[in-house]
């Protein structure tokens, strides 16, 4: 049984629902409030990647969330582990019409922006028409589709109206591009209202400091809605480039948590007792990304051989060693775990040979007559030496080279938003439980369809609504091809409680405290 039927026949949890409405009250402007420092503990993370933007809308990558997260707070919250759904964040509760088209999510009484202003619902509203704007180039805009009006009735109530009925609209909800922003400071300090000295937000922490590939430091808000459930002073993000760096920085107690781990320094760390080591798997699919519109990837007999050439076994077995999972399918994966494979059963062959055939009967006998091709991926990742495997692999199997390419994580995703490359790695993170968010990526004209590929035959089933045909299809067509279901394996010292995050790279920091205190 696929995994799309397996979410076909998984019970639906009853949803409730709340409604916000609107009213935008103005106020005295005053410069966010920040509690400091000495008041109390303080937790050092690792940051990987520079985010790239800390507004919401314009936000493309999950690194970018983990710090607008500790900002900024939704209507609802993502699922951690051991909750059932989303959970109330501004919103304390929802209800849903009978014929599920109409959402009402109720505002808490007394919210405010980090800058002493009332937020009420007309603030959710606004914020969510501007991410739909034409004029605004929100890179997961597509996250309000399921909605087609919203309204603020009164100051206390959002409403969305849905297109048709969808049971994963809390999901929706709670991703990040549903998060507010205060539209009167955005229009006052434009692309830099997002700076320490300007920002406002309604989440428990606030920007108090951005020194850019260093660090950015975050502090208490006195003015969240719940003040006793942020335990943590100050939360600082520390910029590393790479794993090695980071694991000497919480080797010698600069860091309290990662990351990730290095490869070889995992079986030290499982040995240790108590451990620091921690792993949970991930809704994450890596895949390599063939640009479609460049010969030879253009044609799928030639795709097809070089996905054929690749070991995933190999690859997680002997060179990511950390608990990931071999994927033969595009398709989704929602739950971080190895499901039932749909695609490349001929893997399962001679998959060597078969590729070879391949190869040949399109034109390119042992590699002969194939152009050089650059293989791209971003530096600081253990995707690198993924790369090289694969690279091998090529050489190997089908006599064919390509060259490595490394750039930083979001110089690599505006090189694949903008085609820009021969073949490149992705992390596919879903931004919601639902399939169809998925497999909408590879859509014609989706923004994040990196392939860019364009197929008449899968439009018409993802319009149609036929997952299961559209998933067969695009894995037979192979505009990219998977390697493997990632896990997150991180360090932790022990003074760290409560940490919460999810299998696609969600964060929650209200629980989060220092042991002890």
């Amino acid at each position: 049984m696929t995994h799309l039927k397996r979410l076909r026949l998984r019970a639906l949890a009853p949803f409730r629902l709340l409604v916000v409405a609107a009213l935008v009250l103005a106020g005295c402007h005053r410069e966010p409030v920040a509690e400091p420092a000495a008041a109390t503990s303080v937790i050092s993370i690792s940051q990987r990647n520079e985010p790239s933007d800390l507004d919401p809308a314009l936000a493309p990558l999950p690194d970018d969330f983990f710090i607008i997260r500790a900002l900024s707070e939704g209507l609802v919250l993502p699922a951690m582990p051991g909750d059932s759904g989303p959970t109330p964040g501004a919103a304390s509760s929802w209800d849903v019409s009978a014929d599920r088209l109409v959402w009402t999510f109720h505002l808490r009484p007394g919210l405010k922006w980090s800058n002493g202003e009332p937020l009420v619902a007309q603030d959710f509203v606004d914020s969510f028409r501007r991410v739909r704007s034409p004029s605004t180039p929100a890179p997961r805009a597509e996250l309000f589709d399921p909605v087609s009006e919203f309204s603020a009735p009164d100051p206390y109530t959002v409403v969305a109206r849905l297109n048709q009925p969808n049971d994963h609209l809390l999901e929706y909800a709670a991703s990040g591009p549903w998060i507010p922003v205060n539209l009167r400071v955005v229009s006052r300090w434009g692309r830099a209202w997002t700076r320490p000295e300007h920002f406002v937000g309604n989440g428990p922490y606030v920007l108090a400091e951005w020194t850019p590939h260093q660090r950015i430091v975050v502090r208490r808000n006195p003015l969240f809605r719940d003040p006793a459930l942020v335990r943590v002073g100050e939360l600082r993000f520390l910029h590393f480039d790479d794993g090695n760096a980071e694991d000497r920085a919480f080797r010698t107690g600069q860091v309290d948590v990662t990351m990730s781990v290095p490869v070889d320094r995992l079986p030290a760390y499982r040995q240790e007792n108590p451990s620091p080591l921690h792993s949970a798997p991930l809704a994450e699919t890596r895949y390599l990304a063939f640009n479609t519109q460049r010969p030879p990837l253009d044609r799928p007999e030639v795709r097809r051989a070089l996905s054929l050439a690749i070991d995933r076994d190999a690859l997680v077995r002997d060179v990511l060693r950390a608990g990931q999972q071999p994927a033969y399918s595009l398709g989704p994966n929602l739950n971080g775990a190895s499901l039932s494979q749909s695609g490349d059963a001929e893997n399962s062959l001679s998959p060597s040979n078969e590729a070879r055939r391949i190869l040949a009967a399109a034109g390119f006998p042992d590699g002969r007559g194939f152009p050089a091709l650059e293989l791209a991926g971003w530096s600081g990742n253990a995707g690198n030496q993924v790369l090289q495997a694969v690279q091998q692999m090529w050489r190997e199997r089908l006599g064919i080279n390509v060259t490595l390419v490394s750039r930083e994580a979001r110089v690599h995703l505006a090189a694949l938003q903008n085609g820009q490359f021969d073949i490149a790695l992705v992390a596919r993170i879903p931004w919601v439980e639902d399939p169809r968010d998925v497999l909408d990526t590879f859509a014609s004209g989706n923004p994040n369809n990196y392939p860019h590929w364009q197929d008449t035959l899968y439009d018409r089933l993802m319009r149609s609504g036929d997952l299961l045909a559209a998933e067969a299809r695009l894995d037979a067509a192979l505009p990219g091809t998977p390697l493997y279901f990632n896990r997150h394996n991180w360090l932790m010292r022990a003074r760290v409680g409560g940490w919460r995050e999810n299998g696609r790279w969600e964060r929650s920091y209200l629980s989060l405290r220092v042991e002890g205190r």
